[in-house]
């Protein structure tokens, strides 16, 4: 795949029909689409490491990804909007400043508390950096280059996604946890020295002033409240009134969120998208495809290290195996969706990886098993990176930006939650707290039962791609 990668990079980017500064924005954007993505895919392999040092449990670190994942999700579209009212070049500046600053705030962290909390201000500035990147260089190309140049940046995002796990497994085990935050920093700085130099400020004058901040504060504290009563409900127990009392409160601040989107002017999510039914399928599809995705990274990277004895970096060469098939697949999705429905290729990924994740409970071998983590990675990649492709289908077109906003916030607050209750499922399975990520047939369970997700996923794709059912949709949306 990185060959691939290199040939297109080269291709676009050393091309007659870009100037220096057209490469340089290029660079810019891509650089930061990278840094996030391999950040993220290099946590998994740490959790173990950072566990240990810790002197915690690695399922107690579940909220290093849940968290960061909330605030992601919850402020994404929030971010968009800032930058086309306030301006693209200032908000990825601060988003790389944020996400730079926060780096090195959790590479000097000294408890687990520490080092979650600034996690998830790290993930503030992601959710500034992800929507933003492509929008700079989309803005800065009004002609036919724009695709071959977010071609690229999207290539390098895939890069990234590949070598996450890899640099996470090495550094954890050669070097520190620690210094796998640090490298953030010099890319950061880089990005926001060519964003300074090379890009001109951009934004929607035709953007309005409102930022939905109460819908964005209001959902992420709604599934914190929910996620800490979950995580913890086992130690406090189950009918105890403070889990009572901490879902009871999470409820009622997702009742506000509802509350609030349907009276904002310009909402976080469209409720009103929820009325189409094959919109609803889909989105709910891809999101469950993102959560195996999830579940399958994290509790693979237990396993591999904690249940098999496996180093971080011996792990990290197995994970490349999921992540190159996971950056292939999602590489060649949008080509692929030009010859066949998008709905049917995502249950066709999702079938997969549902039975590749079934296999890769079974499979001892680790050769086999990187072969089948590969296998799970295309599935995978296959079943989200076409979510969107496939809304925007059965949408108005007037309306494909707020039914993009909303899949990208689902796909994303969806993942956050699943690991918050996979990992305490995994504990009472398991039946202690502090040795279940290294127990291997309690891990197991939890994914085979996420292999149920993707079957699921799958049905509901395929039944309302049914031409019976597409006619009815069609004439319910239409009337």
């Amino acid at each position: 795949m990185r060959h691939r990668v290199a040939d297109q990079v080269e291709g676009t980017v050393s091309g007659g029909s870009f100037s220096h500064r057209d490469r340089a924005v290029i660079v810019a954007a891509a650089l930061s689409m990278l840094i996030v993505q391999m950040d993220w895919f290099a946590l998994d392999l740490m959790l173990p490491v950072i566990a240990r040092d810790f002197g915690t449990s690695s399922t107690d670190l579940q909220w290093l990804v849940s968290g960061y994942m909330v605030a992601v999700g919850a402020l994404m579209i929030v971010g968009g909007r800032a930058a086309d009212l306030h301006g693209r070049r200032r908000v990825i500046v601060l988003g790389l400043i944020t996400f730079a600053a926060l780096s090195v705030v959790c590479s000097a962290a000294q408890n687990a508390p520490w080092l979650i909390a600034a996690r998830v201000v790290q993930g503030t500035g992601a959710a500034l950096i992800f929507p933003v990147s492509v929008a700079v260089v989309t803005s800065y190309f009004r002609d036919d280059r724009q695709g071959r140049a977010v071609g690229t940046v999207l290539a390098f995002s895939s890069v990234g996604t590949a070598l996450g796990p890899f640099v996470g497994g090495v550094f954890a085990e050669h070097v520190s946890w620690r210094a796998v935050f640090l490298l953030n920093v010099p890319v950061c700085l880089a990005a926001v020295l060519l964003v300074l130099r090379f890009v001109p400020e951009s934004r929607d004058e035709r953007a309005t002033r409102h930022l939905d901040l109460a819908g964005a504060a209001t959902v992420a504290l709604g599934l914190a409240c929910l996620m800490v009563a979950v995580d913890q409900g086992q130690g406090w127990g189950w009918s105890s009134a403070a889990t009572l009392a901490t879902a009871a409160v999470g409820i009622a601040f997702l009742v506000l969120f509802v509350a609030v989107e349907r009276r904002t002017p310009e909402p976080l999510i469209d409720l009103s998208l929820f009325r189409n039914v094959k919109f609803d399928v889909i989105t709910l599809a891809g999101s469950l495809s993102n959560v195996v995705y999830c579940l399958i990274a994290v509790f693979s990277a237990l396993y591999l290290q904690q249940a098999r004895g496996l180093s971080p970096f011996h792990a990290g060469l197995i994970f490349l195996a999921l992540s190159c098939g996971v950056g292939a697949a999602s590489y060649r999705a949008g080509q692929l969706a030009l010859r066949w429905r998008a709905e049917r290729l995502m249950a066709c990924g999702m079938l997969t990886s549902g039975a590749g994740l079934l296999v890769l409970t079974w499979v001892q071998p680790l050769g086999w098993y990187a072969v089948v983590f590969m296998v799970c990675g295309v599935g995978i990649g296959l079943g989200w990176a076409l979510t969107n492709v496939a809304t925007q289908a059965h949408v108005p077109a007037e309306r494909t930006g707020a039914a993009s906003g909303l899949v990208l916030t689902s796909l994303v607050l969806f993942g956050a939650v699943s690991v918050a209750v996979a990992a305490t499922v995994l504990e009472v399975i398991s039946g202690s707290p502090s040795t279940a990520a290294a127990d291997g047939p309690a891990i197991e369970t939890v994914l085979r039962g996420t292999s149920v997700l993707a079957f699921l996923g799958a049905f509901g794709l395929l039944a309302v791609s049914a031409p019976g059912l597409r006619a009815r949709v069609g004439s319910t949306v239409a009337g």
